[in-house]
């Protein structure tokens, strides 16, 4: 078959690509009409349509179960619905997965510009809340909305009920019964943002990528959701210490109601809250970051102490979010629990290091995506994420991450690296999580790519470039974008990280990929020393209890998440509503005369257990399925071949010097800054995909260059990292 008409069938679905697509647009519909069942609730439920109407029907049908008891109707019609679109995510993606990617198609929709393509533009560039889109603002102007309106309807309704009587009654005065009520309507309006706080730091969520985001994009919405909710809690808290000493009942804030709620226990969670929030501001967070990274497992006890707080049959109001997180990080926990197989280490002189991992083969991932690592000898509790620059079309059974040596970890590991001598036997303990990254990537939209990149920006660069070389050597894949790679380096040492864009195997670039170069140092006016100095290639000694890089829910991940999230489910529901009925309601008639405290432990139990024994299930028996494939790759790749030298464990150097095929396409700018405006302006293209990683004010540059509408044909795409 010739290119042509291999480009034809590429560019023809086939039938059962079609019936997916089908498939796929009825479960979006699907997910779309559940969620805007599910926000409706949430504007419907400050009102006294929903207090006088709604919720007496609910609740004679969920409500006074002897089953669920009162935590029925929050359960059934909050905690559910959530958790459905996160299955129906699953098997949406699943389908995704499975179909061919067809590059002409997506281009056609890349080009056709218009109001969707305006909603992507950055509309705010500079100030707290980062680069934002237009579609960004919509939606958190909504959001904002969501809450005044659940705020001034709570108020509207709740005052006209205090009089001077009904305060009398309580020994309160007119503004004492005020604040009290406002003070407990506050609380509710801070359990919308609680609802959602923990869905974008779902690292393997399901509903994300169904919006085409990832977890390290959307750590802003979580950012911008901490600050909303310990502002309105701070508030909550705040206004009750006022109306308790108004009312000579400071006492109050030391009491624990066995059926009501607990003031301490909201207490030790809005202190745990506030800990967590001094130490996520910037200024703290980037030069203290261990003091952030270690704080914020408080949200183990804030979590927990909300939860005898409130109640558990409230909880549920709030808990689909973190039932998702629950599970997402104890998967993440039993895949951390294995060491990875380290094959190789690549120490550059500008303080940079390309770690190089054993991958299964049939672990598939895309461009972008990040792999999170830790390192015991280093540090057992911390978790960096890196960016993976290898391509899992290019190289099948290796993945490869890139470290700049920035931060105390970092650098302790390049010295570790940098150091080790030549005759020793090498081992170094690794665990990973993930990878983690898009499902799709929207890079093959576009006739022409411009990813501008500053320092160790460059490294998702690497991973699309490798990307591209594999497709532009597969002749069953349409047309490659045409690549201009503008990228700065503060000295002439890091213009070894160009070396990096090939992998270590020597593979040269293919004629068939239309790539420029435009490298600028910004501080030195000539070459220097350093940069002539050679790589130093590191090979480690294999371990026998070290595995390949593996997808933690094997192929079918997608699947295997949603039979976890609804088999979890389901026992929890089989479990509660056992005990429950034959334990608890003996007790409680559901007149709430049962100890809150001990309910809320017991259902917070069965709900982990309920996590714990399916994710175990699900990886026991991936692992199972997948350790003869594993053991015989690990085997393949220890013993050397025959023509390995027989010093294979010992240090080999190569040129650092970019590779001839990258030479002739590198142009280096010595003591020059790169005129982005211009560049970006210049570049002639249907549709021009604009993507840029590096520092703030680079990011802010081209942003505000691609929303300035000054070439309509640019498509900007921010990746950062620093949050």
């Amino acid at each position: 078959m010739d290119h042509k008409s291999a480009r034809v069938s590429a560019r023809t679905p086939s039938s059962g690509d079609e019936f997916k697509d089908v498939i796929k647009g009825l479960i979006k519909l699907l997910m779309l009409v559940i969620f805007l069942g599910y926000a409706f609730i949430w504007i419907l439920m400050p009102t006294l349509i929903y207090r006088t109407k709604w919720l007496p029907v609910m609740r004679t049908e969920f409500g006074f179960s002897t089953y669920f008891g009162l935590a029925g109707l929050t359960l059934f019609m909050l905690m559910f619905p959530m958790l459905l679109l996160a299955c129906l995510g699953c098997l949406y993606l699943h389908l995704k997965k499975q179909k061919t990617n067809n590059h002409l198609i997506s281009r056609q929709k890349a080009t056709g510009g218009g109001v969707l393509a305006a909603m992507r533009r950055p509309m705010l560039v500079k100030g707290p809340l980062g680069i934002v889109s237009a579609t960004e603002l919509i939606f958190l102007a909504m959001f904002v909305a969501l809450l005044l309106w659940n705020f001034f309807i709570y108020l509207r309704n709740a005052f006209p009920m205090i009089t001077p009587q009904s305060a009398a009654k309580l020994h309160q005065k007119i503004w004492q019964a005020k604040l009290e009520a406002m003070a407990i309507r506050i609380g509710l309006v801070g359990n919308a943002c609680l609802a959602f706080l923990f869905i974008p730091v779902v690292r393997g969520s399901s509903l994300l990528p169904v919006l085409g985001l990832t977890s390290e994009s959307s750590i802003k919405y979580h950012i911008w959701l901490g600050h909303l909710l310990m502002t309105i809690f701070t508030v909550h808290g705040l206004c009750f210490v006022v109306y308790w000493a108004s009312m000579h009942e400071i006492s109050q804030m030391v009491t624990w109601s066995k059926t009501e709620m607990s003031n301490v226990a909201g207490e030790i969670a809005l202190l745990s809250g506030i800990v967590m929030w001094a130490t996520s501001y910037p200024s703290i967070r980037r030069r203290f970051f261990e003091v952030f990274f270690y704080s914020h497992y408080l949200y183990i006890i804030f979590m927990f102490f909300y939860v005898l707080h409130v109640g558990i049959a409230f909880c549920f109001i709030v808990l689909p979010g973190f039932y998702m997180f629950m599970v997402d990080r104890f998967l993440r926990f039993l895949q951390s629990r294995d060491n990875v197989r380290l094959l190789s280490a690549r120490v550059l002189s500008s303080n940079t290091a390309e770690l190089t991992f054993s991958k299964a083969k049939e672990l598939m991932y895309n461009p972008t995506s990040t792999l999170f690592v830790n390192i015991p000898c280093i540090s057992k509790l911390q978790w960096h994420p890196f960016t993976i620059t290898s391509s899992s079309n290019l190289e099948p059974e290796m993945l490869s991450i890139v470290i700049k040596s920035e931060g105390k970890w970092s650098t302790k590991l390049y010295k570790m690296l940098s150091t080790w001598d030549h005759d020793t036997d090498r081992t170094l303990s690794v665990s990973v999580e993930g990878p983690y990254g898009p499902v799709s990537t929207d890079f093959l939209w576009h006739d022409v790519l411009v990813m501008v990149s500053g320092g160790s920006g460059i490294t998702p660069f690497i991973s699309i470039i490798r990307d591209l070389i594999a497709m532009s050597q597969t002749t069953t894949t349409c047309e490659t974008p045409k690549i201009t790679l503008v990228c700065a380096f503060k000295k002439a040492s890091d213009i070894a990280m160009l070396d990096l864009i090939l992998p270590s195997s020597g593979l040269k670039l293919s004629s068939d990929l239309n790539i420029q170069i435009e490298a600028f140092i910004t501080k030195d006016n000539e070459p220097s020393d350093e940069e002539t100095q050679k790589i130093r290639t590191l090979w480690f000694k294999p371990s026998p209890s070290d595995r390949p890089i593996s997808a933690i829910l094997g192929p079918n991940s997608w699947l295997w998440l949603a039979a976890i999230l609804s088999s979890s489910f389901i026992i929890f529901l089989i479990i509660v509503g056992i005990m429950t009925r034959y334990y608890i309601y003996p007790i409680d008639q559901n007149k709430s005369k049962y100890n809150a405290a001990s309910r809320s432990i017991l259902y917070l139990l069965v709900l982990c257990v309920g996590i714990m024994m399916t994710s175990s299930a699900a990886v026991l028996w991936n692992k199972k399925k997948y350790k003869v494939e594993g053991s015989k790759q690990v085997e393949n790749v220890d013993v050397p071949s025959p023509t390995s030298s027989p010093s294979s464990w010992t240090d080999r150097e190569i040129e650092s010097t970019p590779q001839e095929s990258l030479v002739q396409c590198t142009n280096l700018h010595f003591g020059e800054r790169p005129d982005l405006k211009k560049i970006l302006l210049d570049t002639k293209g249907s549709s021009v995909g604009v993507m840029v990683c590096g520092p703030k004010k680079m990011r802010q540059e081209v942003a505000n260059i691609c929303s300035s509408g000054l070439a309509e044909n640019l498509h900007f795409e921010s990746i950062s990292f620093s949050w």
